[in-house]
C-alpha cells in the first residue's frame, strides 16, 4: 500500500520515470564521484576463464562531492555522465 494520497498517487503512476537508490555514501576519488567502465571477457565458466582488456575508462564529475541536501540539483557534483560534464 502506498502512502501518497489517491489523487497524488494517481498522478505519480500517470508519469514515466526510473526510480533508483541513491548512494548517499560513495567511493571518491580526490573527492569527487567516479565510474569505472572494465571491458572483460568471460569465455568458460567452469573453469573460470575471464580476460581482462588492458583498456578502461573512468570517468568523474567535476566537482567535489558533498552530501547536503542542498547541493541534490548540482549534477556536475552528483553525475558522472561526458554530456553532463563536458567543459
Amino acid at each position: 500500500k502506498s502512502d501518497l494520497k489517491a489523487e497524488e498517487e494517481r498522478r505519480v503512476l500517470s508519469r514515466r520515470g526510473i526510480v533508483q537508490r541513491y548512494v548517499s555514501r560513495p567511493l571518491l576519488l580526490h573527492g569527487r564521484k567516479f565510474d569505472l567502465r572494465l571491458y572483460v571477457v568471460v569465455t568458460s565458466y567452469d573453469p573460470l576463464k575471464v580476460y581482462l582488456n588492458a583498456e578502461g575508462l573512468v570517468r568523474l564529475a567535476t566537482e567535489e562531492y558533498s552530501d547536503a541536501a542542498s547541493t541534490l540539483k548540482r549534477r556536475q557534483m552528483h553525475l558522472t555522465n561526458y554530456s553532463v560534464n563536458k567543459w
